[in-house]
């Protein structure tokens, strides 16, 4: 079956999907999936900038896999065409190969291998702090109580995961000349690197803090910007930071205390917020937690640790289904020069969808 998966893959890598530009629309890559499918009920929806979703349904499964389509840019640090699939001894290398078009590739084979209740969302849009695509499904009366989430996760079933949050914050300065005394009040760049010493010891002191295997939080200033020249009393600033909490991290607690170490009349703004995995406040997160166990255990799937990285399935948790990350690759190979994926990966990730489908543990609507 690898074969056939392979064959996929190559198809779907040659669709260019990087995100941004996001300029992907209803045909290409959705014609094909389409094509693929032909005994699935299949419905494509374009919510707009680039945010595409499939959904194909074959019976009436009560279980979800979902995997998007979008990739990062490419780099010029490839070394071939990005979207001409390179087969080598024991890896598939090509953009989306690991991060996760190889997931989707094994899940076109496994539904044209054998029969049975599945279900399958294709998105377009989670490399774009945008999830239009997932918000969409989840209002809509769609009956799932169980997800698997494809990412790479080493064919492992990932239960936790760290939210997510970007914030921009901007400082206000007064212009002058900055050989003048108030330089060191006045200038909004000042502002900013006075509170980003604050902020990165606020980010330190959460270093105690735990949930599931994973440890404090992940705090990050990724831009500054700000100022005229070196000497003109920097009149505006602007910082772009983000941060990475537990499960078991009250957000709205740490968004008030990063805007409380900022000068009063600055502008804090939350750009983006991803839940953490399981969500919910600390006693539902621990319920949610045992629950996606309890569906591991009952998929066979063998269970991973908790990750760092930020999934759409915290969206799903939130909602209420019982989520799972689980897909084939390593994370340290996805958004890099000649992404790959391991053929083993590959193999293992389409033999447990097989298994899953062909067990029919969760092919009949249990619904309601």
């Amino acid at each position: 079956m690898l074969d056939a998966v392979l064959k996929h893959l190559a198809a779907l890598v040659s669709f260019d999907t990087r995100n941004p530009p996001r300029a992907i629309g209803t045909d290409g890559i959705f014609d094909y999936i389409r094509a693929q499918l032909p005994d699935f009920d299949i419905a494509v929806t374009d919510h707009g900038a680039g945010a595409v979703s499939l959904f194909a349904r074959r019976g009436n499964p009560a279980l979800l896999f979902n995997v998007h389509l979008d990739t990062v840019p490419d780099s010029p640090a490839w070394t071939a065409d990005p979207h001409l699939l390179r087969v080598t001894g024991d890896r598939a290398i090509g953009l989306g190969a690991c991060d996760i078009k190889g997931a989707a590739a094994a899940l076109i084979a496994a539904a044209q291998a054998v029969d049975g209740d599945v279900a399958f969302l294709f998105s377009s849009d989670e490399e774009a702090n945008d999830p239009r695509c997932i918000a969409a499904f989840l209002a809509s009366d769609h009956g799932f109580r169980q997800v698997l989430v494809a990412e790479p996760t080493g064919c492992e079933a990932v239960l936790a995961h760290r939210g997510i949050a970007a914030v921009q914050l901007r400082f206000h300065g007064e212009a002058g000349h900055a050989s003048g005394a108030q330089a060191l009040s006045a200038s909004a760049v000042h502002k900013a690197m006075r509170w980003g010493v604050d902020a990165l010891a606020l980010a330190e002191s959460e270093a105690h803090q735990r949930f599931g295997g994973l440890t404090g939080l992940r705090f990050n200033i990724g831009r500054v910007e700000g100022g005229i020249k070196a000497n003109v009393i920097a009149p505006a600033a602007e910082v772009r930071f983000g941060f990475r909490p537990l499960p078991s991290h009250d957000v709205g607690d740490l968004h008030a205390r990063f805007a409380a170490l900022a000068p009063e009349g600055s502008d804090y703004t939350a750009t983006f917020h991803g839940p953490a995995l399981p969500a919910g406040d600390i006693a539902a997160a621990e319920d949610r937690r045992l629950a996606a166990r309890d569906l591991a255990e009952a998929l066979d799937l063998p269970i991973g640790n908790a990750v760092d990285f930020w999934t759409e399935a915290s969206l799903f948790s939130a909602a209420g289904l019982d989520a799972i990350v689980y897909g084939p690759g390593d994370i340290a190979q996805a958004h890099t020069a000649d992404e790959w994926v391991a053929l083993e990966q590959l193999q293992s990730y389409v033999d447990s969808v097989v298994r899953v489908i062909e067990s029919k543990r969760f092919a009949t609507d249990e619904r309601g």
